[in-house]
């Protein structure tokens, strides 16, 4: 049976870089486990590789068919925006691993959905304030940039993220990313003692 490995981590820890790097490492061979967003897609964003980019009409579709496994909204300074996971045929355990990045919150429903014994944490960590700087740096090279989104995603992951939450996650392994080789070769082995 294969497992979902699922990444997660504050805002601007580095969660999107090493998603892709694992995803690229033909050892591992990890299919990719696509989410939904009805938010816009940012600059050099591609839909079907981050997200797959839609609308509240197909979360609606979703959850009528009863293939919705969780949703989450955000109330941003841009309006609504729903980020979703979705029974959707991409995910099939008796053939491959996956590759899937999100919340603690959609690593719950995950766990309950799949199985917790089919669902392993990868949790990704970096100091506040290297968050921070990183995050401003990424923000100001967006052709418009949205500062007050992203103090609001900054804050808001403060509460999110909090310890009590990840230990409510089951959550015991964490990986420091002030490295990002250092930091990627120790999740390759995790992934690989997992499967």
């Amino acid at each position: 049976m294969g497992k979902i490995f699922y990444i997660m981590g504050k805002s601007a820890s580095g969660k999107d870089k090493i998603y892709s790097i694992l995803l690229a490492d033909q050892e591992l061979n990890l299919r990719k486990m696509v989410l939904y967003t009805t938010r816009p897609v940012r600059e050099g964003e591609e839909n079907g590789k981050q997200y797959f980019f839609t609308d509240d009409k197909k979360l609606k579709e979703f959850q009528k068919s009863g293939k919705l496994i969780e949703s989450r909204s955000y109330h941003t300074v841009h309006g609504i925006w729903t980020y979703f996971t979705a029974d959707d045929g991409q995910v099939k355990l008796n053939e491959a691993d996956y590759l899937g990045i999100g919340t603690l919150e959609s690593y719950r429903k995950l766990k309950e959905y799949y199985g917790e014994e089919n669902v392993l944490p990868i949790y990704i960590q970096v100091e506040d304030g290297e968050r921070l700087r990183r995050a401003l740096v990424r923000e100001q090279k967006q052709e418009e940039p949205k500062y007050s989104e992203m103090c609001r995603r900054f804050l808001a992951d403060q509460e999110d993220f909090s310890e009590k939450n990840v230990m409510d996650a089951g959550i015991g392994i964490r990986f420091e990313n002030d490295d990002l080789d250092i930091c990627v070769k120790n999740i390759s082995n995790y992934i690989k003692s997992a499967t």
